[in-house]
């Protein structure tokens, strides 16, 4: 059976996690996870390279065939908003940047495809990553975030795929 290579990443500024799993057919192997991290006191423009930079690097290393991203929900702070938006751009940009096709996912998409549950806390997110992916470090819920991404890309990529070929479900 055909295996693929999925890459789920959860953005943030501070911390952008990651998670890589090979999936063929119905089942998933833990290939690696961890967590990119930025330095708070450097400019705004020096993180976002850094990220990029760290991103372009991972990405050359495991060579993903598919990249998954969950769409980040902001606070009230507009200034915190609008640079997660900006470190989230530059996480879709990396794998489009390779040539690897992205997908986005609502955070309750994502729970609702580890868990079974939209509504789902992070322990419980978190204990499913590692009842379905034995040998996952999870140093940072970033990271487990970022393998329940991956692992929600591989239960929706065909459907996802077939659409975006142009099937229309009747």
């Amino acid at each position: 059976m055909h295996s693929v290579r999925l890459l789920g990443l959860d953005p943030g500024l501070q911390h952008t996690g990651w998670g890589l799993v090979e999936s063929a057919g119905s089942r998933l192997r833990h290939l690696g996870d961890g967590v990119i991290s930025t330095d708070a006191d450097a400019p705004l423009a020096e993180r976002l390279r850094a990220l990029h930079l760290a991103l372009a690097a991972l990405i050359e290393a495991w060579r993903p065939d598919e990249a998954a991203v969950e769409h980040t929900y902001v606070n009230k702070n507009p200034g915190a908003a609008l640079k997660l938006g900006q470190a989230r751009g530059v996480v879709l940009l990396a794998p489009a940047l390779a040539g690897i096709p992205v997908a986005e996912y609502q955070a309750m998409e994502v729970k609702r495809a580890v868990v079974g549950t939209g509504h789902a806390e992070k322990p419980q997110v978190e204990a499913m990553v590692k009842r379905l992916l034995p040998g996952a470090t999870l140093k940072r819920a970033d990271a487990a975030d970022a393998l329940a991404v991956a692992i929600c890309h591989a239960h929706h990529r065909g459907t996802k795929l077939a659409l975006a070929r142009g099937y229309v479900p009747v």
